[in-house]
């Protein structure tokens, strides 16, 4: 009994350490709402709290240069994404900032960067290690599908469903093995997805409450954000891990073939 404490004990502590970049950018959206510079837009504010968050990580050793280059590719693909969803009216940053493109505060890609951290923080943390992983190619083809398709169904057939049954079907078996202590632990990827797709969308209630974004409807009072929103963030967690599970699959090569050559 008391093993199994210290075990959920251990894993509640390491998934806290992994989400200190989220945890982060949340206090800085609660704490703009009540103590703002009034020469300083909010959103610009953000933007500075996320930047220094994520050099004091890498000064630290929280953090390593090969995972900002992961986090830094998420914020730029984020950024992207935010910028085309915006002009397409999904939703807006009603606050005034220096920091804009089309629209859209810079910070807002570190919303993106924020998931990555912490996918790269839990894969060290937890020693994730993955069973039966599709091919890359397989793999990448799909995270880019996904990654488009928020782009193209605003002007051709939404292909969210297929591509979901895509996911069910290619990575059936794919399993997620987690380390807490000694312990292993196995995790079906499917079911750590939808978990992850529900726990994001939690989170996007609460920044939306904050005031990091508002859709059309929650401009008068803010409304919870549809549970719609479930699948889009689940597939967004989908592509996420795929990136870096590939990375790191990367890393891992390169770190083996240079201790071969080493030897």
């Amino acid at each position: 009994m008391n093993n199994s404490i210290d075990q959920t004990k251990e894993f509640l502590l390491k998934n806290l350490k992994a989400c200190f970049f989220p945890f982060v950018i949340f206090s800085a959206l609660a704490l703009s709402r009540l103590v703002i510079p009034s020469y300083l837009p909010r959103y610009d504010v953000l933007f500075i709290v996320c930047l220094f968050t994520q050099w004091w990580m890498i000064k630290k050793g929280i953090e390593s240069i090969d995972e900002l280059k992961v986090i830094t590719l998420f914020h730029l693909m984020g950024l992207a994404m935010e910028i085309f969803k915006v002009n397409q009216g999904s939703w807006s940053y009603p606050e005034t900032a220096f920091l804009k493109i089309a629209e859209v505060p810079i910070y807002s890609g570190f919303m993106y960067a924020s998931v990555a951290s912490y996918l790269c923080q839990s894969w060290r943390r937890f020693e994730i290690k993955l069973i039966q992983m599709p091919s890359p190619t397989l793999s990448l083809t799909l995270a880019a599908s996904i990654y488009f398709n928020f782009f193209t169904h605003h002007f051709i057939f939404d292909f969210r469903w297929i591509l979901f049954g895509l996911f069910f079907v290619i990575f059936r078996n794919t399993k997620v093995i987690f380390f807490v202590g000694s312990k292993p632990n196995k995790l079906s990827l499917t079911v750590t997805m939808a978990l992850c797709g529900l726990l994001i969308w939690g989170a996007e209630n609460l920044a939306t409450y904050l005031g990091a974004w508002k859709y059309a409807y929650q401009h008068a009072g803010w409304k919870m954000v549809s549970l719609q929103k479930v699948n889009a963030w689940m597939l967004m967690s989908i592509v996420s891990f795929i990136l870096v599970a590939q990375l790191k699959h990367v890393k891992s090569q390169m770190t083996f073939s240079k201790n071969l050559l080493s030897t």
